[in-house]
């Protein structure tokens, strides 16, 4: 068996996603939703038997013979095309796509996973080897037989599996002559309406023309502009546009370093890396992203009624990601656990609520957008500006999220500051005077008080925490979120520490001292893209771009990034694809590209 790698192709339609691997095989998905139980999970090694010649919770086409596979994407979208080709020559091709396209007015975006097989070359002979996997890997989907159809008893509903292939053959795996196209459409348990192959051919191409589109309104820049589109695509995945929650990552449990436990589930909206997210997508000009993810914070902040606001949410909204362990999948590699939900909910990250109000902010001023924010917004952000407020100088646990101390982190002082700062600009714009005054006195206290206790005085720059002298990547922050300017020597100084403590190489680390797993083995790749930002801002460019391209050769084959990177040996490990990664890479190339004007 070849040895699992994250070289893995995105693709999905904002409801379900699906990571395909090198050799068309889909090896983790989730339904209904991206938080949902894994119908494919065979990237997780479930522990118990397949049915013969088809492991459990996989969906793979091989030829007979077969001696390469070549995926790509179909231009500017997550089609996902994977060139078969066996011993003698023959090939065929395989379109892997999640529907997405306008129908009777709507968005069409269903439970659902399309395929289609065309001949290309020769006679080859080709396996299906397909077998849903139910209750996070303990078991195969029982399956009963149709004249047209497959239906798999999957939980929480059950799935139908239409096509115009021999259904034995999807049943029983032996392989067979492909001679003309095969169309494959597994969805919800309902007849499928009219032929299907013409139909699924015509829901590929209007899905192709559905994201040809969405891509043309960005706003790219001129260099990277492969690598741009497609974390831009890829990040628009990440959002479960139901109810417009943008997930960390679309798997769970992929180890941040080889061995080490550090094994989390990312399938949830986490409000930090959301800020991230609608930030740099924002830069390209994607508002519907935006406007979708304030639906779902305006919504989180009514739940909370002013009580604490919780750092991660489920894609639904809810509240409570009780963790626990999946036992039937033995992990990535073998390198367990597998974890479901995630403890962090239970936390208290203050920097939530700057993140909160900063997302907020845009709707104020932008003219673009359906909704614009008004009055009544305001007064609703306000009692999260009165949280920032009160909990900015306490103890919480940051948001590297350690598990077993608590402190007063700097970044999430600055981001309490800046949800006071924002608040006084909105009601500036809104033309509320005495609100405006309010929220520039609580802002000023706020930066009082963390000039005084963040600043260390003997290292000659700012700590993480109050009152001591840890060094972290978040500290490279304070300029982007505007408590700093680039040129202040006391930034300048503190860069020079965080690079001097904690670059190894063209990589960095969160932090360098032991967490409650110990030492950090691996850089943490949106740290990289801090770094690079910072080196920019501060002039110098040609280090930023040198240490930009060097990333550049880390990406996978679908130009993405996990979380993390083993600092020797290159390889990518965390969970994937990862939204901070991505969010990276788009701001560090809209920095750093050229001009569109040095080509007119």
């Amino acid at each position: 068996m070849t040895e699992k790698t994250l070289n893995l192709w995105p693709i999905g339609n904002c409801q379900v996603s699906a990571l395909v691997d090198d050799r068309a095989g889909f090896v983790w998905g989730c339904q209904p939703q991206v938080d949902g139980d894994p119908l494919f999970c065979s990237l997780l090694e479930p522990k118990g038997d397949g049915r013969p010649g088809m492991p459990r919770g996989e969906w793979r086409f091989e030829l007979e013979k077969q001696v390469s596979a070549e995926p790509r994407y179909l231009g500017n979208s997550p089609i996902l095309v994977t060139r078969l080709t066996d011993e003698d020559g023959g090939a065929v091709d395989v379109y892997d796509f999640c529907p997405r396209f306008m129908q009777s007015g709507r968005l069409y975006r269903p439970v659902a996973y399309a395929r289609i097989v065309r001949p290309v070359t020769g006679g080859p002979r080709l396996s299906i080897r397909l077998n849903p996997a139910n209750h996070w890997g303990a078991e195969n989907a029982d399956r009963t037989r149709g004249s047209n159809h497959v239906r798999f008893l999957t939980d929480p509903a059950p799935l139908r599996l239409s096509t115009d292939a021999p259904v034995g053959r999807v049943l029983d795996g032996r392989p067979f002559r492909i001679e003309r196209d095969l169309a494959f459409f597994l969805g919800a348990d309902e007849s499928f309406q009219g032929a299907i192959g013409p139909n699924v051919a015509r829901m590929m191409e209007k899905t192709k023309r559905h994201w040809m589109f969405w891509v043309r309104g960005l706003a790219v820049p001129l260099d990277w502009q492969e690598v741009v589109i497609r974390c831009a695509i890829t990040l628009k995945l990440c959002q479960h546009e139901e109810t417009g929650a943008i997930v960390a990552a679309l798997t769970t449990s992929i180890p941040e370093a080889p061995g080490s436990e550090r094994n989390w589930d990312y399938r949830y909206c986490w409000i930090r890396d959301a800020y991230y997210t609608v930030q740099a997508l924002n830069r390209l000009g994607a508002l519907d992203v935006l406007e979708g993810y304030l639906f779902y914070l305006r919504d989180l902040v009514d739940g909370a009624e002013g009580e604490e606001v919780q750092p991660l949410y489920g894609v639904g909204g809810n509240a409570k990601l009780e963790e626990g362990v999946a036992e039937c999948l033995a992990g990535y590699r073998g390198m367990g656990p597998v974890r479901i939900g995630n403890a962090a909910f239970t936390q208290s990250q203050h920097d939530a609520y700057g993140q909160i109000v900063l997302s907020n902010a845009q709707a104020f001023f932008d003219k673009r957008l359906f909704r614009a924010g008004d009055e009544a917004d305001f007064h609703q952000l306000e009692a999260i500006g009165e949280k920032a407020a009160e909990k900015f100088d306490e103890p919480d646990a940051g948001l590297w999220e350690f598990r077993t101390r608590a402190s007063v982190h700097t970044y999430s002082s600055v981001m309490c500051w800046a949800a006071c700062d924002r608040l006084a600009n909105i009601a500036g714009r809104l033309g509320l005077e005495d609100r405006e005054q309010y929220w520039q006195a609580k802002s000023k206290h706020i930066r009082d008080v963390i000039e005084q206790r963040a600043w260390c005085e003997e290292k000659g720059r700012y700590s993480a925490i109050f009152d001591g002298d840890e060094l972290d990547a978040s500290l490279l922050q304070l300029v982007d979120m505007r408590f700093v300017e680039a040129d202040d020597e006391r930034f300048r100084a503190t860069l020079a520490a965080v690079e001097k403590g904690l670059r190894h190489g063209n990589q960095m680390l969160r932090y360098a001292s032991e967490d409650d797993f110990g030492l950090p083995e691996t850089a943490f790749n949106f740290c990289t893209f801090w770094l690079i930002e910072a080196l920019h801002r501060v002039g110098r460019d040609e280090e930023a771009r040198e240490l930009f391209e060097a990333t550049l050769e880390r990406l996978t084959p679908a130009c993405l990034l996990s979380e993390d990177t083993d600092f020797k040996t290159g390889e990518l490990w965390g969970n994937y694809p990862q939204t901070y990664s991505l969010v990276g890479l788009i701001n560090c190339a809209m920095l750093l590209s050229r001009p569109w004007s040095s080509v007119r």
